[in-house]
């Protein structure tokens, strides 16, 4: 009407009102066949785990085994943990749950978006909601398609309030109403359930955004160059900040691998993995912590002094460092140092049991037995659980030969360790002492046999 009148004279060139962009439509298609080719991609491994008998409740060592986002194992050389992952569930209402809203919402996504775009969303969104998972626990397995979901839901939210879009303003606000109460719906559940992984939900949802954000503002129509990059450009956010967390995490891999060869008993290859923590990060001082105490416990006592002085300088009031580094004097009889160190460690604080107890094993090295058997029984008062206190309070009663309280001395470390060869040989002793040959002669039979079971 407006250029009818410009024809006629009525209104200048200047006035005549532009002609707008076409607004988005979508695809116009509703056909949902990458959705439903998701959602039967993820029943099918719940199938296969059902048949091998460990879907309804998987454990998480089966997780691990079949495909599992591991930290350790994502960031130490498995990184398509980060896909497959998404197609792992870990129980029947955990699938049912997140299939029903992967049905729902990405025919939704799908429609508007396209197959192409939208199987792009849903991946790099779940990869993007790994990547948080990774970051935020790197000690805690996570699975399940609902961080892709999550996804899904940002690419709405993002569209449907910044773009420019055919269907009527009031269905555009009922929709985002929705979306933003599924969200907080299910952040709310997920609290109060627990056991739900948030790293990974709003890892998928602000990646979900940034890409529904980018192709409402730049490439609402399909195909095309200006998607193309719009798409790139996601993916390049996404693998940057894999290569971040690569970068700045991965020795946290390396940490939990420690424990777990350590817990294995699998000294060496523990040795090895905190090697590569220090390497990464030569700083970290748990590890050094760590380290030094399988050097002490393997006997290397030069290379456990050097990672406690390295600790030491870093931390001057670290209790556990000083007291190890104590144990390391002793071990390669510098105890003089020793005593000198665990009375410093008793000034600062008297109900230090560990301190006392090392206190008590440099004067008994230095054959000071009386002022040793004091420090040991205050030990053993502030530290019961001390794994040797009560067995070396006796050998100290020996040297003093106060057979009685040696005997005693005995008798609660085998009722608070347990029967030990060590302890009956040294009961045998004390009995011997005081005559009780036929009491010796069994304390020294039980040993006998504690040493052939053990």
């Amino acid at each position: 009407m407006r250029h009818e009148a410009a024809q006629r004279g009525e209104e200048s060139e200047d006035t005549i009102q532009p002609v707008m962009p076409t607004p988005w439509e979508g695809t116009g298609s509703s056909s949902m066949m990458v959705t439903q080719a998701l959602v039967a991609l993820n029943v099918l491994v719940f199938v296969i785990m059902a048949a091998q008998g460990i879907a309804l409740n998987p454990s998480g060592q089966a997780l691990i085994d079949r495909g599992a986002n591991y930290a350790p194992l994502t960031l130490g050389g498995q990184p398509w943990r980060l896909i497959t992952a998404l197609f792992l569930h870990s129980g029947f209402m955990h699938i049912l749950f997140n299939m029903w809203c992967l049905w729902d919402l990405g025919g939704l996504c799908e429609s508007l978006y396209g197959h192409v775009t939208f199987a792009l969303v849903y991946l790099i969104s779940g990869i993007g909601s790994s990547l948080a998972s990774a970051w935020w626990h790197p000690a805690i397995l996570s699975v399940g398609a609902s961080g892709a979901v999550f996804g899904i839901v940002g690419a709405l939210i993002a569209s449907y309030y910044l773009g420019e879009l055919t269907m009527p303003s009031f269905a555009i606000r009922g929709h985002l109403r929705s979306l933003i109460a599924f969200v907080v719906f299910n952040t709310i559940l997920g609290q109060v359930l627990g056991g739900v992984d948030h790293a990974a939900h709003f890892g998928g949802l602000a990646t979900g955004l940034l890409f529904g954000a980018l192709i409402a503002r730049v490439a609402p129509a399909s195909g095309g160059l200006r998607r193309a990059a719009a798409i790139l450009f996601v993916t390049l956010v996404v693998a940057g900040c894999g290569a971040w967390l690569y970068q700045s995490r991965s020795y946290l891999a390396h940490v939990s691998r420690a424990e777990d060869f350590l817990y294995e008993h699998q000294t060496d290859q523990g040795i090895a993995e905190l090697q590569e923590v220090i390497r990464q990060r030569p700083n970290y001082l748990p590890a050094h912590a760590e380290l030094a105490h399988q050097y002490l416990n393997r006997k290397k006592y030069d290379l456990a002094e050097a990672e406690l002085q390295l600790i030491l300088k870093a931390q001057p009031q670290s209790e556990e460092a000083r007291y190890e580094l104590g144990i390391v004097y002793l071990n390669t009889q510098r105890f003089g140092a020793a005593k000198d160190l665990f009375t410093q460690m008793v000034k600062a604080d008297n109900q230090d049991g560990y301190a006392h107890f090392g206190l008590a094993r440099a004067l008994a090295a230095e054959q000071n037995y009386a002022d040793a058997v004091e420090e040991y029984k205050q030990a053993a008062q502030l530290e019961p659980d001390l794994e040797t206190v009560n067995y070396r309070l006796g050998l100290a009663q020996i040297q003093l030969k106060n057979y009685d309280e040696a005997i005693a001395a005995f008798g609660q470390q085998q009722k608070i360790r347990g029967d030990n060869a060590d302890s009956e040989t040294a009961l045998a002793e004390a009995y011997r002492a005081k005559g009780m040959q036929a009491e010796a002669d069994a304390a020294l039979k039980r040993a006998e046999q504690l040493k052939a079971k053990y």
